[in-house]
């Protein structure tokens, strides 16, 4: 491929974020319903999967048209033969992930643990572009801590190293999700470099996407946790406008989510033990829906409504339901799910 090509793939896109539990293939399914057009693979470790393992994260449903693969490592040499890997298995880009803060991850020396040798980091850029000629992508965060941020450095290195773009999630690796996205450091690193950058970091209203184009140079976004919160968001950014889906349309999308997991893992006792682990895992992120409101963005900012306290959800009692925090509230809407026993749209 034309390296102006695989430049122009990444470029002028909101996205959804590769991402470790997260962006499991039926929630890849659901947010593409709302218009997440791009979709890719959880993260995988490339010592495995040349070794054989890790092969069910490479599967992709038919409607992943755009659909990616994010490796993580610490040789180059692994890494190359995990993305041609990938690539025989159908993936359209590649993206490598230099910016995970897991400490399993961090401890091996691969992830965000490569921020700290950017030398290394750079090598294997290069032994990745070197086999594939698919786009090619690589994940950053600002630094691994606050007093050693050299996101700006590290992307023109990687840049020279032959990716086509940029991604750099606006936090250390130290702040891990804490604290605000500092947008201001990535706008550095998009006025440094001529591939693309996409931008990573509190993204969960139309008015965070807004604020980010007018105050930045960045014009390709990463969406992650606003994606797990609402997998409308997808919805919203394309329309820019808010959406709050009524109390039977949410239920109608939990349904979905375990169609799609019982096509994917199988619809008999262990396919859906699996759907509804996931189903339990993401809980801890739908509860967090508000219906937001320009005026909160305002009151917040400029902090992000992600960093919000949730107050109380008030009203009809299947919405205050659907806010708990509690996991037996939660295990009580799986078991609705799973009987239908909710209003339809």
């Amino acid at each position: 491929m034309d390296r102006s090509e695989a430049r122009k793939f990444f470029s002028n896109q909101v996205v959804m974020a590769p991402m470790a539990t997260g962006g499991n293939l039926p929630y890849r399914r659901l947010c593409r319903q709302f218009g997440a057009v791009r979709t890719c693979s959880e993260m995988i470790l490339a010592h495995k999967l040349v070794k054989g393992g890790e092969r069910p994260l490479l599967r992709h449903h038919p409607d992943e048209t755009d659909f990616g693969v994010q490796i993580t490592g610490k040789r180059p040499e692994i890494m190359a033969e995990a993305a041609v890997i990938a690539v025989e298995h159908g993936a359209k880009f590649i993206d490598l992930n230099f910016g995970c803060p897991i400490d399993l991850i961090v401890r091996y020396g691969s992830g965000a643990a490569m921020l700290k040798r950017p030398g290394p980091l750079a090598a294997i850029v290069a032994a990745v572009r070197q086999v594939v000629d698919v786009p090619l992508s690589v994940k950053l965060r600002l630094g691994y801590t606050e007093d050693k941020i050299n996101c700006v450095k590290i992307a023109g290195l990687v840049e020279d190293a032959g990716a086509d773009a940029v991604s750099i999630h606006g936090r250390t690796r130290a702040q891990r999700y804490r604290k605000n996205a500092r947008w201001d450091h990535i706008d550095e690193v998009a006025q440094a470099v001529e591939i693309p950058v996409i931008g990573n970091g509190d993204l969960l209203t139309p008015w965070d996407l807004r604020r980010r184009r007018s105050e930045t140079a960045v014009s390709s976004f990463l969406v992650a946790r606003g994606a797990l919160i609402k997998p409308w968001i997808f919805k919203e950014f394309l329309e820019d406008a808010p959406w709050d889906p009524s109390v039977a349309e949410r239920w109608a999308i939990l349904r979905q989510f375990v169609d799609f997991g019982s096509e994917h893992f199988g619809d008999d006792e262990k396919g859906m033990g699996r759907v509804r682990r996931f189903f339990l895992w993401h809980w801890d992120f739908w509860y967090r829906h508000r219906p937001w409101t320009e005026a909160d963005f305002q009151k917040q900012h400029p902090d992000s409504l992600i960093q919000a306290r949730f107050d109380d959800v008030e009203g009809e009692a299947d919405l205050v339901l659907l806010a708990s925090p509690e996991p037996e509230d939660h295990e009580r809407i799986w078991r609705r799910v799973l009987d239908r026993d909710y209003p339809t749209v």
